[in-house]
């Protein structure tokens, strides 16, 4: 196969097929698979993704110690600040030799917050520096998911609130079924000492890729302002989660080796390490979150280059077609479609359909209308169907908008303007006219 036509297959055919086209689970599984992969690729470019991760890698830098702080102050409420600090140790941060003075700064950040030299200053410091970081992650997954407004400021702090609280409920989860493994373990395998390692390793293991697969769920299912699928977020949260395990154990393979090859430089080389580390999973997050947006939205792409290039006169059939059978399921008095509903119907893709529904809709022919047993809105006719003429639905469609906004029209300007509404109004066609008799 030719390049140019890897390339045609990628930006064109690939996407002249809607969902409900394919033959099969597997096919429609295939072509998702294949989609999905070129929309990361296509958004880790345009939205600059890696630039975007390097952004987020300094905010972390910088917040690090006052979400430890935050985290440790729940889990002192709880009483297991312990357990926090020996999953920190067994974590790469404990390879780096460095947590009992993260665990200090920690100490000293919570002194500081208790006892600001005006009352709650501190506190106030702590809780802004936090703040600040959950509102650069989110603002980051808002543009990837193309969302323009954020959350108001209490549901932010709400949210980020309710991350930090579950941080130390899932790690000491965690270790106490980690330890409840363990000790069954020991109990069923004490007679076979390497087959009990093994095992308890394995579940270990795998308990830490566990939670890491809820803690990215989860966050790309929180912290994006807009509603997101289970299964978009899960299957990008294993994945991610998964990276992100093996990350931690590539770095701390680095580490182990720098500090048995080099004498001198040894401690000091794990600060490039730790600072590519961050900045990794800042990438591997910000992967996941499009991942997530182009799993959900992947019928949106469809017919996405020939879309750009559509006709006014085939755009206009299209909206008339749509509105006709609306029309006619209303007559009829059968139940109203949703958009998805109409684009299946006739292997439409989902996006041109959601943009002339909604031009409808803000010019006043149809309204939306929620169902019983119907989790999207449907639509129906919001005027008398016997007045509906499809002159007057292009007429509608064509003045929306402005018009007349220009300041300084000249005279000329002005009565071609008048003609041209006049010869509208009495319903010429204009290939009827000259237009040097206009």
């Amino acid at each position: 196969m030719k390049s140019s036509d890897i390339s045609r297959f990628v930006r064109y055919d690939m996407w002249r097929r809607t969902t409900t086209e394919f033959d099969g689970f597997f096919q429609r599984l295939g072509y998702a698979i294949i989609r999905t992969i070129v929309l990361v690729a296509r958004g880790f470019g345009s939205k600059n993704l890696n630039d975007k991760a390097k952004s987020l890698t300094y905010s972390l830098i910088f917040a690090v110690v006052p979400i430890l702080a935050m985290v440790v102050a729940v889990a002192k409420g709880f009483g297991v600040v312990d357990v926090i600090e020996r999953q920190l140790n067994a974590s790469f941060l404990g390879e780096t030799n460095m947590v009992p003075t993260i665990m200090q700064m920690v100490d000293r950040y919570l002194s500081t917050a208790q006892g600001g030299v005006f009352v709650g200053i501190g506190l106030i410091v702590l809780l802004w520096a936090v703040y600040s970081f959950f509102q650069s992650v989110e603002t980051a997954f808002n543009k990837i998911w193309n969302v323009q407004k954020s959350r108001s400021v209490l549901h932010q702090v709400t949210t980020y609130i309710a991350i930090l609280v579950l941080i130390p409920v899932l790690i000491v989860c965690s270790a106490g079924i980690s330890i409840f493994l363990h000790a069954t373990m020991s109990g069923l395998l004490s007679e076979d000492g390497s087959l009990h390692e093994f095992f308890h390793n394995g579940g270990a293991t795998t308990l830490q890729f566990g939670i890491c697969w809820l803690l990215f769920t989860g966050m790309y299912i929180a912290i994006p302002n807009t509603k997101v699928h289970f299964l978009s977020a899960l299957i990008p949260g294993v994945i991610m989660g998964s990276l992100f395990q093996v990350l931690q154990m590539l770095s701390v393979y680095l580490i182990a080796m720098l500090g048995r090859t080099s004498i001198v430089y040894g401690a000091f080389a794990t600060i490039p390490i730790l600072m590519t580390w961050l900045q990794y999973t800042s990438l591997l997050i910000l992967i996941g979150a499009e991942m997530s947006y182009a799993i959900q939205n992947n019928e949106e792409f469809e017919y996405e280059e020939d879309l750009k290039k559509m006709s006014r006169r085939y755009k206009d059939f299209i909206m008339l077609y749509l509105l006709s059978i609306i029309v006619r399921r209303f007559e009829a008095d059968e139940a109203p479609l949703t958009a998805h509903e109409l684009a299946i119907r006739d292997y439409l893709p989902i996006r041109l359909v959601n943009q002339l529904l909604g031009r409808m809709v803000e010019t006043g022919i149809l309204r939306e209308v929620y169902v019983e047993g119907k989790e999207e809105k449907t639509y129906q006719p919001a005027l008398d169907t016997h007045k509906i003429t499809c002159g007057m639905v292009v007429e509608r469609i064509e003045s929306q908008g402005t018009e007349l906004f220009l300041q300084n029209p000249s005279p000329e300007m002005q009565d071609f303007w008048k003609r041209y509404i006049q010869i509208k109004k009495d319903n010429q066609t204009l290939d009827q006219i000259l237009i040097n008799q206009l």
